[in-house]
């Protein structure tokens, strides 16, 4: 362990109780827990803006720890999200976004390559108990999966609950009303399928019990559980006590039943004494499918939806909770889920990577309220191309496309690029390129370096043939 990060732990014990200034082996190890939704859009949460969804616990989660207002996937669309979060780098460095596919399928034969480490990984090698549950989507034959990737266990889909369609036909035609039978996805603990076709009905429910039953089986040393839902995700499914209960209809049933869940593992954590010592960040994996209707989200004040690179589709609803630990209140700096594998690292006292590129900050001044977000920019993929970047409040794109509808979208190239002010002009209404020809130069020369250091990895969605299981 180095000097800076021994200082890092000295700055924890000054401004968090219960830390003491010791060394990293003596240090109170905190324990993580990342609640993952799939497509929630920005405005889909009470406490950033819906007027019909009822999410009591995620804005009590938020009245009491951070609600920030600029943070960001580091994707649109699932795989190379899912990616950015656990390896705390750009998913175009380790393969796991490609030219040819966007995500993952059945018929994969690649995933999250074993050179990657983990978010799991490290925090195991600190002596972490870790747990996967819900959607993966990293690889679903054996190599690729949670428990070849640091974790201890697994319960969940391996890859998105749309995918196996049996009833073949418009997936839009399948919704309403959707059935379990009509997508043959399975049902996996650790490395085993345990139900095919997943009851898809009670998924929610039974990734937060198996959340709980974790949480409430590792009270006596620290933990990381990476809790990753597979709804709102298109077919949309509910359990019986919330089918029909919500104004928003059933993609409210839905969002309101996470709700819950979230609401559940707050609980247990209060109930054993262990919400203290755990820090809890919700948010989500890209912005809503906007084609599907009323069974997609909404991005609120943002423009477009998952995978596109306007804010819509990548500026995600997050919320950090940690009890009387965090400064609590609206933070409207920049982060990104690319982030928490040099904040978690921080706060655990992990070695963090320095044999590769990493492209994750350490978050801990702005959640201890000692200091700013020292992430002051943000690159936009979208396939393996850079569409566009942020700096400080300015946002440009180089190229544009609609929103993902999975059929071929069109690419517009941008000469000059479209330049916006993200804090005067969120929803990207009011291109501002001609009056600001410094910012585009500056933009410009951030680009170029990133750019020159940028070793693409092995393309690992890539289709080559290989069946599913």
């Amino acid at each position: 362990m180095n000097l800076s990060r021994i200082s890092q732990i000295c700055i924890l014990a000054f401004a968090v109780p219960g830390f003491a200034c010791q060394s990293p082996s003596e240090a109170i190890q905190p324990n993580f827990v990342v609640i993952f939704c799939d497509d929630l859009g920005y405005g889909d949460l009470g406490s950033f803006g819906h007027p019909t969804i009822r999410t009591p616990n995620l804005d009590r989660m938020a009245e009491e720890g951070q609600k920030w207002t600029n943070f960001y996937a580091a994707a649109s669309v699932c795989t190379p999200s899912r990616a950015a979060l656990l390896t705390g780098r750009l998913p175009v460095r380790s393969g796991m976004m490609g030219p040819e596919r966007r995500v993952l399928f059945p018929d994969s034969p690649g995933g999250i390559p074993e050179a990657e480490i983990t978010l799991a990984e490290m925090l195991k090698d600190k002596g972490y108990a870790t747990a996967s549950v819900g959607k993966w989507h990293l690889g679903h034959l054996p190599k690729y999966l949670p428990t070849n990737n640091g974790f201890e266990s697994y319960f969940g889909i391996p890859y998105s609950n749309d995918m196996n369609q049996i009833n073949k036909g418009p997936t839009k035609e399948l919704l309403s009303p959707a059935r379990v039978e009509y997508w043959n996805v399975p049902l996996m603990r650790d490395e085993q399928i345990v139900e095919r076709p997943a009851d898809q009905r009670t998924i929610t429910r039974r990734y937060t019990e198996e959340a709980v039953q974790f949480i409430q089986s590792n009270q006596q040393q620290p933990f990381f559980l990476y809790l990753a839902h597979s709804l709102p995700h298109v077919p949309l499914f509910a359990s019986d006590d919330f089918l029909g209960t919500s104004r928003r209809g059933l993609y409210g049933d839905v969002v309101e039943e996470i709700d819950q869940g979230v609401g559940k593992i707050m609980e247990t954590l209060t109930e054993l004494g262990m919400a203290e010592n755990t820090l809890v960040v919700f948010t989500s994996d890209n912005g809503p499918w906007l084609p599907y209707g009323e069974h997609g989200g909404s991005a609120g004040p943002l423009r477009e939806g998952k995978g596109s690179t306007w804010e819509g589709g990548m500026r995600e609803p997050t919320i950090f909770w940690w009890p009387d630990r965090l400064k609590s209140g609206v933070v409207m700096e920049m982060g990104s889920t690319l982030d928490l594998f040099a904040t978690f690292s921080a706060i655990a006292g992990a070695e963090f990577p320095t044999d590769r590129v990493m492209d994750s900050y350490d978050l801990t001044p702005v959640l201890l309220g000692t200091g700013t977000s020292p992430r002051k920019s943000m690159f936009f993929y979208r396939e393996s191309k850079l569409y566009a970047v942020r700096q400080g409040e300015f946002k440009a794109h180089f190229i544009t496309k609609p929103v993902y509808t999975g059929r071929p979208e069109n690419e517009t190239y941008h000469d000059p690029p479209l330049l916006y002010h993200l804090g005067k002009d969120p929803g990207e209404l009011h291109d501002v390129a001609q009056l600001n020809p410094a910012v585009l130069q500056q933009i410009g020369k951030l680009v170029a370096a990133h750019q020159a250091k940028m070793v693409p990895g092995e393309d690992m969605l890539a289709a080559r043939g290989e069946k599913d299981f």
